[in-house]
This record gives structure tokens, sequence and C-alpha cells, in this order.
């Protein structure tokens, strides 16, 4: 890797999200080869058009970097690109830029500075060449998943790598979140369980490849860094372009079920009609692991469930956050906190509450109440009430969180790690302001409060609460009552 320049301390900074340091990583590492940077325009043009780059070599997807349109001046000529803590992991040298309303599409060659620091797993986090030398010749099949392996996904890469005498490779996409699971290490370890099941060399390769919401598009993504990784065949059941020339060859099976009579997953086509049994539905697997039901050993092979059922326990024993949001003397805190004691009576699960006026003082002690310190307020308490739902707790935070981004911040975060509840409770302005015990409400109207929610600053109201209760129509016992019902009929707590 390259020595820092000089420069460096000078150049705008930017710390890409999970998703661009995917692409970044795959940049920098080969994977996207002979791509050295950021497509321009008029590539990225051309990619759409015909699949190929504007001189004609043959390429199908788009690499682009958006940022904020104040992250670079006018006049800036490069880009610090940085980890999540803050180190620099490469510089792109801007060449060309395309306003996008509050974001600019940057194109130009990128330079790495060092290689980025992997966590768990880091031993097989190789790069494409290092894979490439340690398949050396012969068919490789891959299989790249963002999900576990199921009994049918084993089933047909024992096939087809029997039929092709290929070594199978085993690419779990660790980009930017999982199905079913949501952690990539859960991710590799759930794909590292199937190799039980199968030939004793197969290989397991973590790839930082970002999501695509287009199927086609996800399949030619996948493509591109399989075949970058030393595959010649991709098992996909992911949808071709028509006239696609794609970089390696798919196998696309056909329509497979489970045949109850001879115990094993096969074409559809082999099934005496009547008698097939279909793959369990997202909504059936969801439901069967939310419960803490035994995942069918005919559905997915026993060292997965049990990877699984680590990864994502039953709701009973997994994390929640329940996150009250809403005007000051709405009543939040006092639910909140007959809530807490509610559950701690109760005592099969641990109880924290991160009340809004505590946090203030403890948390988040000399920070103002501007739109920026308000919501890292609540990026605060989510960042800790993620850690008490990392560790299967219970946390019951009660802050105004008046921004619908700020909230869906801390979703984000605690989803991550286990689950995410939200109540809105929407007493009216007027009923809060006859509550007014501090007297923060005639501050605000005779304007000795700047910035107060409700008067002087806006409240943004869910449109996505998990439950909504209004305390001027509700008594407390009642209110808790709503919520203890909401976390039972949910399977958090038992009834």
């Amino acid at each position: 890797m390259s020595t820092l320049p000089d420069e460096l301390a000078t150049w705008p900074a930017w710390t890409p999200d999970d998703g661009q340091l995917a692409e970044l990583e795959l940049l920098t590492s080969g994977a996207y080869a002979p791509l050295a940077g950021y497509l321009p325009a008029a590539d990225l043009e051309s990619v759409a058009a015909r699949g190929e780059l504007a001189d004609g070599t043959p390429w199908l997807v788009p690499v682009t970097l958006r940022v904020p349109a104040d992250v670079v001046k006018p006049d800036s000529d490069h880009l610090v690109l940085n980890d999540g803590e803050g180190s620099p992991l490469a510089v792109l040298e801007i060449t060309e830029r395309v306003p996008l309303g509050e974001l600019v599409q940057l194109s130009g060659p990128v330079q790495a500075l060092r290689a980025p620091e992997h966590g768990p797993f880091r031993r097989i986090r190789r790069q494409p060449s290092e894979v490439r030398a340690v398949l050396a010749d012969g068919l490789v099949l891959a299989f790249a998943t963002r999900g576990p392996l199921t009994a049918r996904h084993i089933g047909q890469l024992r096939h087809y790598a029997d039929q092709l005498r290929a070594r199978i490779m085993l690419l779990p996409l660790v980009g930017d979140g999982a199905d079913v699971i949501s952690r990539p290490e859960s991710l590799v370890r759930l794909v590292a369980a199937a190799t039980r099941n199968l030939p004793p060399e197969t290989l397991v390769v973590p790839v930082p490849l970002a999501r695509r919401s287009d199927p086609v598009d996800e399949l030619r993504a996948r493509a591109t860094v399989a075949a970058a990784y030393g595959a010649t065949d991709l098992l996909s059941d992911l949808p071709a372009a028509d006239g696609d020339s794609l970089p390696l060859r798919v196998i696309t099976p056909p329509d497979w079920a489970y045949d109850p009579v001879n115990e094993v997953w096969r074409p559809l086509s082999l099934i005496t009609s009547g008698n097939e049994r279909d793959e369990l539905s997202p909504d059936e697997l969801n439901s069967v692991l939310d419960s803490g039901q035994e995942i069918p050993e005919w559905y997915m092979q026993a060292a997965v469930a049990e990877e699984l059922r680590m990864a994502r326990p039953p709701r009973r024993e997994r994390g929640v956050v329940v996150f009250f949001t809403g005007l000051s003397g709405s009543g939040k805190s006092t639910v909140a906190r007959d809530l807490r004691d509610a559950l701690t009576e109760r005592g099969d699960r641990t109880v924290s509450l991160l009340d809004g006026d505590v946090v203030r003082r403890l948390l988040s002690a000399g920070l103002t109440f501007s739109r920026a310190d308000r919501d890292l307020n609540i990026a605060r308490i989510g960042y800790v009430a993620a850690e008490v739902a990392r560790h299967g707790g219970i946390a019951i935070c009660a802050p105004i969180a008046p921004y619908t981004r700020a909230r869906e911040l801390v979703r984000d975060m605690v989803t991550d790690v286990g689950d995410f509840l939200l109540v809105y409770v929407a007493t009216p302005l007027a009923e809060c302001e006859a509550r007014d015990r501090k007297g923060l409400y005639a501050k605000a109207r005779a304007g000795l409060i700047d910035s107060f929610t409700g008067i002087s600053d806006p409240y943004e109201e869910p449109t996505n609460a998990d439950l909504t209760i209004d305390t001027s129509q509700l008594s407390r016992t009642e209110a808790v009552d709503a919520v203890l019902e909401l976390l039972t009929r949910g399977g958090w707590i038992a009834p």
C-alpha cells in the first residue's frame, strides 16, 4: 500500500457508509479489475446501454460514489476516504463531479493508502489474487449468498459440483447486512456450518459486496466478483438479462422441491405430483425463529440450523428496545418508569431505563438543544440501548426524539443486534401544556426558551409506530398494560 501523501491533512475527508466501504474495498483489492476508480458519466452511460465501458471493455457493474454536496468544495481535487474509526483508507482524485440535488457524484482514480481492518474472520478475508492462487487450475462452482444455506442449496451444490467435477467456493456477501440475520460474522458462521455437508475441499471466502435492489444488477455484481475470485461457474436463482455477457457461466437450476417419500431434495419433475414439499417462505421461517420452534431438518440441515438459532434466538431470549417518543409532558417518562417496574417485578429479563432528563444530565451533559445536538443525544441513547439489546436485555428509552431521521438511526443501530419497538405517546399539545409542572411551556411561549419542541421547534410525528397511546385517554395502568400486551403478543415476554 502507498505511504500517506504530504497533502493529506489539507484535503477534505468523508467516511463512507457500509455499502460504500464495501465498494471501495472491491476497487482497491482488485475484485473490480480492470477498474481503477469510480466511473465517469460517459462510462456509466455506456455500461447501461451496451454492457461495456466507453473504450469497449466489457463491464456490467456501475461503480459510483455519491457524497453530500457540502463535503467537497468546487475547487477540491482530492477526497480522503476514511474507515469508520476515521483512519484514511484511500484517496480519490476527483476528475469529474455531477450535481444530484443535495448530493454530488464523484468520479476518478482511487489510490489505496492501506488495507482495510477486518475484525472476526479476517484470516479468511483474502484478496482475489490470493484465492485464485489457492484454487489454481480446474473448474470452480461458486455460490454467493446473503443468507443461510438450506438443504436445497446443499443438494444443488453437491449435484452440480459432481456433474462438473468442480471444487465448491462459498461466498458469504458481507457488504451491508444479511438476510434472516443481520451481523456479517453470523453469516460467515452460517455458511461455514454448511460445509459439514459438502466436500472437504470446499472454500469459504467472505466478499464485501453491497446489495443491489434490482435482481439483474445483483446477479451481474455477484458474477463479476465470483469470477474475480477464481470461479468458473456460478450457481444462482437470480434472473439474467437477455444479451448479458457475464464473465462466467451461470447455472440456474430448474424448480427443486423436497421429496418426502425418498427424503431428498431433487428436481420437481422427478417427484410424483402432489407429493412435493416447498421450502419455508421468509415469513414462515421468521415465525419459526421468533417463536423458538424447531427448524425442520428436511428444510435446513442440523449444523446450519444450530448456527441460525445462535445468530437469531427466539424473541423471549432476544434483546429488545422499547423506544418512547412524544412531547414534553406527554407522560412518556411516567409510563416508561412504570413499565420498568412491571418488568423488574417479573424478574425474567434484565431491564435498563434511559430516561430523557437523566440522559441529558449524565450521558449528554453540555449538549445544547440545537438540531445537531438533539440528534447526537438520541444517537448516544441509541448506542447504549443497542449494547443492552446485544446482551439480551430490555432497554426502555424515553426521550422526546422529535426528528424522524434520528429515531430511524436508533432503529438501524438496534436491529443489527436485537429488536426495536417504537411507542408514540400521542398526548395532545394542549394537555401537555396543562400538565406543565416545570413551567417550560410558559417560558417557551414567552420567548425565554429557544427551540422548544411543539412551540418553537417542530415535532415530526411517527408514521411507523408499533404502538400509539394517548395518556389523556388512558390511565397510567392502562398505558403500561398496552405496552406489556405488545411485548407479550410479540413473544418478547411470556404471558
